[in-house]
């Protein structure tokens, strides 16, 4: 059954397109611009979940509830573990500087991100639109986990 969407939430879900749209091709560029092949791995498997994001998204502007939880979270998880496990956790200070510039800004961008999915998923009154939109922002959040755990790993973010 279609689930009717009131203006406010058509508007909400407006914004989280954009954001999952500027997700992808940030993701997707970075991973060009990326030197360290484990940081380009990362940014493309971010990309290829961005644009699952976004297709939730247009399902649900469309006015279908999207399919969404089961195994996707594995490969994510895959992921983190690969963005800790090739450096050793005491190295410091020797990375590629650009690269540290892409974390950086994608460790922002998924702060921001999940932010306003936390924001989105109050003004919902159907409750698997919420779910939906609850389990966008964990995968967003594990996103940010992911990125930092590489930053931390490679020296480039020290937790005092």
């Amino acid at each position: 059954m279609p689930i009717q969407l009131s203006q406010k939430e058509q508007s909400l879900l407006m914004d989280q397109k954009t954001h999952e749209e500027t997700c992808v091709d940030k993701y997707a560029k970075y991973a060009n611009q990326a030197q360290d092949p484990q940081l380009k791995q990362l940014f493309n498997t971010y990309s290829a979940k961005e644009q699952e994001h976004l297709n939730s998204i247009n399902q649900l502007l469309s006015g279908q509830v999207p399919n969404v939880g089961g195994q996707q979270n594995q490969g994510q998880n895959q992921q983190q573990a690969a963005a800790q496990s090739q450096v050793p956790s005491n190295v410091q200070g020797n990375y590629n500087q650009e690269d540290a510039k892409l974390c950086k800004d994608m460790l922002m961008t998924e702060k921001y991100v999940s932010g306003a999915y936390d924001t989105a998923v109050f003004e919902f009154r159907d409750t698997n639109v919420r779910q939906v939109l609850n389990h966008i922002q964990k995968e967003e959040q594990q996103h940010g986990e992911g990125i930092f755990q590489y930053m931390q790993s490679h020296g480039m973010y020290q937790v005092q």
